[in-house]
C-alpha cells in the first residue's frame, strides 16, 4: 500500500482498545476507535477503512452477527478478537467470514504481524489478473509461452531466462500498467518464502532488462517508479 493503512479496532475494552490503538499508530498506521456496531457504522460511512479489527464479545450486536452482515456487500478484511481461546470459536469466526482470528490475551507485536500478513493478502487479491491465464503473452514482439516457460524475442529466437527471471515477466505481463512495489513482487514470485528479500527483485529485474529492453540504462519496457516499485509498460496481447 502507498499510504498509511487505515484500521477500525471494534472493542468494548477501553484499556485494551487504547493499547492496541497506540501500537498500532507507531508503527505507521492510521486508527479509529468504536466501542460497538452503531459506531462501526458511523465511522465506516465516514471514511475508507482497509481492515478492522473486531471482537466477538460486544454490547449490542455481536462481532459474529457484525462480521457475518459486513460480508453481504463488503470485502474489507477483518481479525477478529475473542477472549474464548477454544477451536470452535475460531472456526465460527472464519466461517462468518472474518480473514484471522486472535484470542485474547495477545502481544500487540502478534496482532501487527497479522494485521499486515492479512492486508498483504488482500492486496495480492487485488492485483491477481482478470479472467482466464492466458497460456501467451505478446509483448512488443516478444512472446512468453507461460505453459512451456519459453521466451522467444521479435527475431523468434528463444532467450534463455532463469526460473527466477520467467517468473517475474509472467508477473510484470499479468499486470501491465500497474506499479508493484518490490514487497508485492516477492510475494507474487516467492510467496515470502525463507531467504527471500527485497533486493533480490532489483538483481532480477536487472537481468531481465538486459534481455529484453534495447538500451538496459534507459529501460523503456520495465520502468522504475521512484519510491513504489516497478512499471511494466507495453501493452500486452494474450493468446
Amino acid at each position: 500500500m502507498t499510504e498509511s493503512p487505515h484500521i477500525l479496532v471494534v472493542e468494548d475494552d477501553g484499556e485494551i482498545s487504547r493499547l492496541v490503538a497506540r501500537y498500532l499508530r507507531d508503527n505507521d498506521c492510521r486508527v479509529s476507535l468504536a466501542c460497538d456496531g452503531r459506531e462501526m457504522g458511523r465511522i465506516m460511512e465516514a471514511n475508507r477503512i482497509d481492515l478492522i479489527v473486531l471482537d466477538i464479545m460486544l454490547p449490542g450486536e455481536d462481532g459474529l452477527s457484525l462480521c457475518r452482515r459486513l460480508r453481504q456487500d463488503s470485502s474489507i478484511p477483518v481479525i477478529m478478537l475473542s477472549a474464548k481461546g477454544e477451536e470452535v470459536d475460531r472456526i465460527v469466526g472464519l466461517e462468518m467470514g472474518a480473514d484471522d482470528y486472535l484470542a485474547k490475551p495477545f502481544n500487540p507485536r502478534e496482532l501487527l504481524a497479522r494485521v499486515r500478513a492479512v492486508l498483504r493478502r488482500s492486496a495480492l487479491a487485488a492485483l491477481a489478473p482478470s479472467g482466464k491465464r492466458a497460456r501467451v503473452l505478446n509483448f512488443r514482439g516478444w512472446r512468453l509461452d507461460c505453459a512451456l516457460r519459453k521466451l522467444t524475442n521479435p527475431q523468434g529466437s528463444a532467450i534463455a531466462v532463469t526460473s527466477g527471471e520467467f517468473d517475474l515477466l509472467q508477473v510484470l505481463c499479468e499486470r501491465p500498467g500497474r506499479i508493484l512495489s518490490r514487497d508485492q513482487l516477492l510475494d507474487l514470485t516467492q510467496g515470502r518464502s525463507a531467504g527471500a528479500f527485497e533486493r533480490s527483485i532489483d538483481v532480477l529485474i536487472s537481468r531481465l532488462r538486459r534481455k529484453i529492453e534495447t538500451n538496459p540504462q534507459q529501460p523503456e519496457i520495465i520502468k522504475t517508479v521512484r519510491s513504489g516499485g516497478y512499471l511494466f509498460t507495453p501493452d500486452v496481447e494474450p493468446e
